[in-house]
């Protein structure tokens, strides 16, 4: 009997094996990428006896940096959470001849947040701003020679911030929603519940996962805030940590123990978030409802709903759209508008001007190149945490340092990769190489969190199915697994594709004179000045992550956005 107990075990052991040293060293690598950028940088800090903390903490202006980030923080969160919030309910109040409105409070992540806060300075800038053209005509501001509104001031920066984040909250309360089954809410209902009773009572604490998640995202994306802060702040003088970090590592001498000193609080705090978010969900089973019905909201449909997504759609992407589409197809930005002065001039300038078509190529380059590298990590990643309970450490390893560039903001790996890839072993700046590695880390949670949702729903019915019929591991994985998964792959692959052709904070850390992305290069000509140019680089931005999407709903069908 012995020998016949001893050949399966022998198996069963070279398996484990096998297991262990192929998501070891995928755990291993990404460990290296992910956590030794930030580990050094942090290092950096405390060295020559903190000499770094010193510079940057010793400042007169320090206490207004903090307070300024903070407040930018909570507040374009708290803007986002109701927005998202009732974009959310809305949507699923939509009248059926408005259906087609559902995609709307998506649309703003496919453009560009550089493109989107140029838009809102041509808009509301106080002097040649259109929108602000337009309020001085009206009888109580007709008397001023400027505003009467101003984009360069801390309000407004936060009013378009928490526009920009309100997709993010949006995406995780409208998926949470789904989920809820109507019967419940029929139950409270004919318990004589009222319709407020029943959001308040009933849908809200179900959401409460949904909304801890999407709040902590959106709260981390607030506090590591960089583009709205460094285009428009300036001009007020506003300062946050994030543009702190910028400046200390392009002022002459470079400071990088002050940049790092700078980040350490913006580290501090995204993982409290990260571990506040675990303790405040607990048991997500507590959560989860079954029944066959989908979600429908008490009080049936309702054409204030389709009103108040199209007024959404109308601020948030509409108009910041129309604000750098006629500055582009302006001679000069003035407020000053005549339909002969309309140009494509500077469109024209686009291929002449040395740089920027070697951006554009760049960034799809290195996008789709990190995208591709992404993909079979992040299953990877999640087939490791979903179906191999039995390597404990190596999972929960995986698991956490796949999540972590969620709760680090983007620009402080671009200084900390800065750093690392400066120096041996491996001196990458200037070259491609570095802009494609930041990527792959910036991107790694959500290749992996999304695949990781789709394996969690399909639950292990099917491969054992496959494995009873007599399939391989590898044939099942081919034939069974990644068919079921190609919705939510070709759903990462847009989001990845849309989220860095964007990049702007990481990409502006690592790129060189010689190698600059689209959003670097517009960032130079808003700084010498040429605004029209500017305008049309940024509806270049949009076009190309536009025609990327288009290509993932052909492969993917319409629905791929649906996914996200």
């Amino acid at each position: 009997m012995a020998p016949i107990r001893a050949v399966p075990l022998m198996g069963v052991d070279a398996r484990v094996w096998r297991g262990r040293l192929f998501y070891g060293a995928i755990v291993a690598a990404l460990a290296y990428l992910i956590v030794v950028p930030v580990w050094r940088l942090q290092s950096l800090a405390f060295d020559d006896g903190g000499a770094g903390y010193k510079s940057q903490f010793g400042r007169s202006d320090i206490g207004d940096t903090l307070r300024t980030t903070v407040v930018l923080a909570l507040a374009s969160l708290a803007i986002a959470m109701v927005l998202g919030t009732l974009l959310a309910f809305a949507v699923t109040r939509l009248p059926h001849r408005a259906g087609f409105l559902r995609i709307i409070p998506v649309l703003p992540i496919v453009m560009p947040s550089v493109a989107n806060v140029v838009g809102w300075a041509f808009l509301l800038s106080p002097g040649p701003g259109y929108l602000n053209a337009l309020l001085r005509q009206l009888p109580w501001w007709d008397h001023l020679d400027s505003g009467p509104v101003n984009v360069y001031s801390s309000t407004w920066i936060i009013i378009i911030t928490g526009f920009g984040l309100t997709s993010f909250v949006y995406l995780f309360v409208s998926a949470g929603m789904q989920n809820i089954s109507s019967e419940h809410l029929e139950a409270a209902q004919s318990s004589g519940s009222s319709q407020l009773g029943v959001f308040f009572k009933v849908v809200l604490p179900l959401l409460r996962p949904s909304l801890v998640y999407g709040g902590g995202v959106a709260l981390l994306l607030g506090l590591g805030q960089f583009t709205g802060p460094l285009l428009l702040g300036q001009n007020e003088g506003m300062k946050v940590l994030t543009t702190e970090m910028y400046r200390r590592t392009s002022e002459s001498p470079v400071n990088y123990a002050a940049a790092a000193a700078a980040a350490s609080p913006l580290v501090i705090l995204g993982l409290l978030v990260v571990f506040g978010q675990r303790f405040l969900l607990g048991n997500q089973s507590r959560f989860v409802t079954h029944g066959g019905k989908s979600f429908a909201p008490v009080g049936g449909r309702s054409w204030w709903a389709a009103a108040f997504v199209a007024g959404y759609g109308l601020v948030a992407l509409v108009l910041p759209l129309l604000g750098v589409l006629i500055v582009s197809l302006s001679p000069y930005w003035s407020e000053n508008l005549s339909w002969d002065l309309f140009t494509l001039d500077n469109y024209r300038k686009l291929v002449d001007t040395p740089g920027i078509i070697e951006s554009v190529t760049t960034s799809v380059g290195t996008s789709l190149a990190a995208v591709a590298v992404c993909v079979p990590v992040g299953l990877a990643i999640a087939m490791l945490v979903v179906r191999n309970q039995h390597l404990k450490v190596i999972r929960t390893l995986g698991d956490v340092i796949s999540a972590l560039p969620l709760g680090i903001p983007s620009v402080i790996f671009g200084v900390g990769f800065l750093l690392t890839y400066t120096q041996p072993p491996f001196i990458l700046y200037g070259t491609k190489w570095v802009i494609i590695l930041v990527y792959i880390v910036l991107m790694i949670p959500f290749a992996t969190r999304m695949q990781m949702t789709a394996l969690i729903s399909m639950g292990n019915t099917y491969t054992e199915a496959s494995a009873v019929s007599g399939a391989s591991p590898l044939v099942t994985s081919l034939r069974v697994t990644l068919p079921m998964l190609k919705p939510a792959v070709l759903s990462a692959v847009a989001l990845m594709f849309i989220l860095l052709t964007h990049e702007f904070a990481a990409s502006l850390m690592v790129r060189s004179a010689t190698t600059q992305v689209m959003g670097t290069v517009l960032y130079d000509h808003w700084s010498n000045g040429s605004y029209t140019l500017v305008a049309a680089m940024a509806i270049l931005m949009s076009a190309v992550t536009t025609a990327g999407v288009a290509v993932a709903m052909m492969v993917g069908g319409r629905n791929v956005l649906d996914n996200l």
